[in-house]
């Protein structure tokens, strides 16, 4: 990993791992808030020279620590400073709106030592869109920098008529400061002595007040409380299996600096650094990942998904009435008019999955206040499935662009190779996807259990009339007899995209498919073809499409794998889920940070260790959440609060001895469990049921 990135909240920093931001670095280093970067340079020089790399830490995405030293330095001959005696330590957190950044220097050489430390900034405040290649156009024009005491803003007139500003103080008085961004301080360090000068980085976009910028020891304090209160607030996993606790602190750590508040409640943004922001399928996927960590992340999504809801018919951001988003982008071109994300609509699965989001938040916490809450959003969403999704009334949901600006394959494989037939050809749109069908399903059968329980019973027996019909065709249409599996899609002409991938592995979790064709489903999905010993490919060894390096034609992405485990789970699937679980845990040990990637190689596990993806997001949103849907899935805990009960289906994998979840929400109450391996069964305790819900297992 060769960039260095913290998250807080809307804020985030991308640097090398030496802490700087070089100017025009092709991955686009920076700091970034609303879509925009509000530093474009950071350099730090020892004496006017680059420090040495001793160590980089990123091992919490929160804060990061960098330790560095001088290089030998000599001018005619005479010494000016000894190579390695003096140590700079730098340590950066965000908190607030703010980034603070401390530089400690202390000296080790045995006398004392002058040495002059200087950092050079700059700004240009880029529209994100326009630093990653991706888009060009009309933008604003940076109006200058202004000098005042120990600080140095620089100032920026938008072409979306929104000031923007960088605002940098620091708390030791510079020898110099000049309006190119040079800021130079000066070091008179006895043997063993250490100094430190802390810098304040605040963006600020638009003219109303900001936030006053309070003391880092305050902030920190501050910072450090809000994660142990996240810490004592969520479920404690106790394993003997090292790897699998890793994993899982991991996540959990990760989907913390992952969370975001646009005023609705917290919700997981996709993933660092380019995906911090609002994504209906990605949000909507890790909220559903979370409910046996923190319900209540996914009532902050639920909410903030409902506040963007589509109202009008617009082509430019494949807007419809009732359609959940895809994206929303927040920085110039956004607000210009210039892309369509504010937000864009281009994705067929956000709106049933937003749906199955709420039926399964309801069914963890029975918090049937927030249907009353969203109940319009609710009809919208299942009109929109009707009437929009399903475009020529064939009962099947199908995606098609009409943004010429927007996203042509609209499922979450949305890169434009990833619906291929058998001999090779793309499928052209308008497509209907596996995948999406099982989520529509879901969706109406769920609602329909919450109608009847808020008195909508004539409307709950429409939805399941309709799941019924769309049962019923999804088999007949999709199901391909020659191979025993189902189609990624049926084309434009309702032909099956015939291709052997894992998108139907999605539709196990929906309740769909028949005993037998799960059977079917699970037995492809484990077969030599799809699983390569670390995960479930996208698409199958062989097929005309696989490519192993590809990002959506072979390749394994953690999030699509905990999909599939959520219906195998559900299914009583457990030595199939035990299989994909071992396989990805094995796969987490050769990443950095025992962290599972957005997705790596499709590589058979018989070749060696698990190959990385060229560019992956670290950390992303839905892959932190695989190792909690690893936990719910070893329990086969599944709760009900509208029937009152939790059905539990245990298992250990088969390196494992003792489990133990303590301190789970459910309904109004808390359910604490322990597994532990007594030679050939495994012995059940409920160490705390105070949910008044009936245990099925």
């Amino acid at each position: 990993m060769d960039y260095r990135v913290i998250k807080e909240n809307d804020l985030f920093l991308l640097t090398d791992d030496k802490g700087n931001i070089p100017e025009n670095h092709s991955y686009g280093l920076g700091l970034y808030t609303k879509d925009t970067r509000f530093l474009s340079k950071l350099d730090l020089r020892i004496n006017g020279e680059e420090p040495i790399l001793l160590s980089s830490d990123a091992d919490e995405n929160y804060m990061a620590k960098i330790l560095l030293t001088n290089p030998h330095m000599e001018k005619d001959c005479q010494l000016i400073l000894w190579r390695e005696s003096v140590e700079i330590e730098r340590t950066r957190f965000i908190y607030g709106d703010v980034l603070y950044e401390t530089v400690k220097v202390k000296n080790y050489y045995p006398k004392p030592v002058e040495f002059k430390l200087s950092i050079h900034v700059d700004v240009d405040f880029k529209d994100m869109f326009i630093v990653r290649g991706f888009q060009n156009g009309e933008v604003g024009k940076r109006t200058g920098q202004t000098v005042d005491g120990n600080s140095l803003t620089y100032h920026y007139e938008g072409a979306d008529q929104i000031n923007r500003r960088t605002r940098i103080d620091w708390n030791k008085e510079a020898i110099q400061v000049t309006e190119t961004g040079d800021i130079t301080f000066d070091f008179n360090l006895d043997h063993g002595c250490g100094e430190s000068v802390t810098f304040m980085v605040q963006p600020q976009v638009g003219d109303t007040n900001h936030n006053q910028v309070i003391e880092p020891e305050q902030a920190l304090y501050q910072l450090k409380k809000s994660y142990q209160e996240w810490e004592a607030n969520i479920p404690k996993v106790k394993t003997d299996h090292e790897a699998l606790k890793r994993l899982v602190d991991r996540g959990i750590g990760d989907l913390r600096v992952l969370l975001t508040d646009l005023g609705y409640g917290k919700f997981p943004v996709a993933g660092l650094p380019w995906f911090g922001v609002p994504f209906g399928r990605d949000s909507l996927i890790a909220a559903l990942q979370m409910l046996s960590l923190n319900p209540e992340v996914a009532k902050g999504t639920i909410l903030t998904m409902a506040s963007k809801q589509g109202k009008n018919q617009d082509s430019w951001r494949d807007e419809q009435p009732g359609k959940i988003m895809h994206e929303i982008r927040f920085g110039e071109l956004a607000n210009t008019n210039q892309i369509p994300f504010t937000p864009y609509y281009g994705t067929i699965d956000a709106t049933p999955l937003f749906l199955i989001l709420v039926c399964e938040y309801v069914k963890w916490t029975g918090d049937l206040e927030i249907v009353k809450e969203v109940e319009s959003n609710i009809a919208d969403a299942l009109a929109w499935i009707d009437q929009y999704g399903d475009r020529d009334g064939d009962l099947f949901v199908e995606y098609h662009q009409e943004s010429s600006k927007g996203i042509a394959n609209q499922g979450w494989k949305d890169s434009g190779d990833s619906i291929v037939h058998r001999n090779g050809d793309y499928a052209k749109t308008p497509i209907a996807l596996a995948e999406v069908q099982g989520y529509v399903y879901q969706a109406k059968i769920g609602i329909a259990e919450i109608y009847d329980q808020i008195g909508k019973q004539k409307l709950a027996v429409q939805l399941r009339q309709q799941a019924s019909k769309l049962k019923e065709k999804f088999d007949a249409e999709f199901w391909m007899d020659d191979v025993n599996f189902y189609a990624i899609a049926l084309d434009e002409n309702k032909q099956q995209v015939g291709t052997i991938t894992s998108n139907p592995g999605h539709v196990l979790f929906s309740g769909m498919l028949s005993e037998e064709r799960n059977k079917a489903v699970a037995n492809m999905l484990l077969s030599e073809k799809m699983f390569s010993g670390y995960g479930i490919r996208t698409m199958g060894e062989g097929e005309a499409g696989y490519n192993p390096m590809s990002y959506h034609d072979g390749s394994i992405w953690p999030h699509d794998n905990s999909m599939i485990l959520l219906g195998m789970g559900k299914l009583g699937q457990q030595e199939e889920a035990k299989k994909v679980m071992t396989g990805l845990i094995n796969a987490a040990a050769h990443f950095e940070y025992n962290r599972l990637p957005e997705l790596f190689c499709g590589y058979s596990k018989e070749l060696g260790k698990a190959v990385k993806y060229p560019v992956a997001c670290s950390p992303q949103a839905w892959a932190a959440g695989t190792p909690i849907v690893f936990i719910q899935t070893l329990l086969g805990l599944f709760p009900d609060s509208l029937k009152k009960e939790i059905k539990l289906n245990p298992t250990l994998l088969d390196d494992m001895n003792s489990l133990a979840v303590e301190g789970m929400t459910i309904g109004n109450g808390q359910l604490s469990i322990s597994l532990q391996r007594n030679q050939e069964s495994i012995e059940v305790k409920v160490l705390e049921n105070t949910t008044g819900f009936e245990l099925i297992y």
